[in-house]
């Protein structure tokens, strides 16, 4: 694959005071939110903060939920997950949501195109060789690692080129952590748009090119990262990291 420069100004995501409620209980607070087409942007905060719900709610999983979201300028408030998903989003689970009784192979062969630019098993591969010797294992024989890589190879078969990603690091050993940020980076390369939910505050500032802190459901500061360090120090005065 070639690398792709991005050649709009539009954002690919724009979220627009999104306020969302679990029950009775309201979770974000008027979240704003844009990412541009080919940009990282890490989504960090504690526990509980409301990160996954943003994700969630971008992808239409909750049912109460007010303000818009826009997918590459096209208003995808009122549609349903599955119509969000064709306009060319795709989202990764904290929980990977591996199918445990089908192979690598079978797992990648499963999810529907929604646009041109799906990734083939053979460029799977190579941006995750650990799933290649892996092919004919079922998922349940995978390790937590190789799970998560399975996940965000999955998205990409579908051809989505905005990806939202949920904790991909969690849990995991650090070789792994390195080569999914080398995996990462290199889609980043490609023009592919990101928005990257995740605690290792390091992992984010090497990947992403801009930070969102997000406290008690509401987003409270952002830097962009040309400096990894003073980035920290930025987000570091509106939250404890």
């Amino acid at each position: 694959m070639t690398e792709i420069a991005p050649t709009t100004t539009q954002p690919a995501l724009e979220v627009l005071d999104l306020k969302t409620w679990y029950g009775a209980s309201q979770a974000l607070f008027g979240v704003d939110l844009n990412v541009m087409p080919g940009e990282v942007v890490g989504l960090v905060g504690r526990n509980g903060a409301g990160k996954t719900t943003v994700l969630r709610s971008i992808m239409g999983l909750l049912p109460r939920q007010t303000g818009r979201i826009l997918i590459g300028g096209l208003d995808a408030t009122t549609r349903g997950p599955a119509a969000r998903a064709r306009l060319g989003i795709g989202y990764c689970p904290e929980e990977r949501a591996v199918f445990a009784s089908l192979t690598v192979a079978e797992n990648l062969a499963l999810p529907p195109s929604i646009g041109p630019s799906g990734l083939s098993e053979a460029e799977i591969f190579a941006l995750f060789p650990n799933l290649e010797s892996r092919r004919h294992h079922y998922g349940g024989q995978l390790s937590g690692g190789e799970q998560q890589m399975l996940a965000i190879g999955r998205i990409l078969r579908t051809g989505a080129r905005t990806l939202l990603l949920d904790e991909p690091t969690e849990g995991l050993a650090p070789v792994i952590v390195r080569q999914i940020e080398a995996a990462l980076i290199t889609l980043k390369r490609r023009g592919y748009t990101m928005l990257l939910v995740e605690q290792n505050f390091g992992f984010v500032l090497r990947v992403a090119d801009r930070v969102a802190a997000i406290e008690h459901g509401a987003v409270v500061a952002e830097s962009i990262v040309d400096d990894p360090d003073l980035a920290e120090q930025r987000l570091a005065q509106h939250l404890v990291l």
